[in-house]
């Protein structure tokens, strides 16, 4: 009889949950912003000279 390999098992483990995880969010999402598509591709499109997401802030020490 062949011994347990429980480094799959955690794994397999591991890669249920964040997959229901991830579907949970997905619904989440979707009873929260029912018109807005999933795909990412369609961000907001900013004005021209403009970012279309702000800088990030740099926080330096005096």
């Amino acid at each position: 009889m062949p011994k347990p390999n429980y480094a799959f098992e955690k794994r397999q483990r591991e890669l249920a949950k964040k997959k229901k995880l991830e579907e949970k969010q997905a619904r989440k999402r979707e009873t929260r912003d029912p018109a807005a598509p999933e795909s990412p591709a369609t961000a907001p499109v900013a004005e021209a000279g403009t970012p279309a997401s702000p800088a990030p802030r740099i926080h330096r020490r005096p």
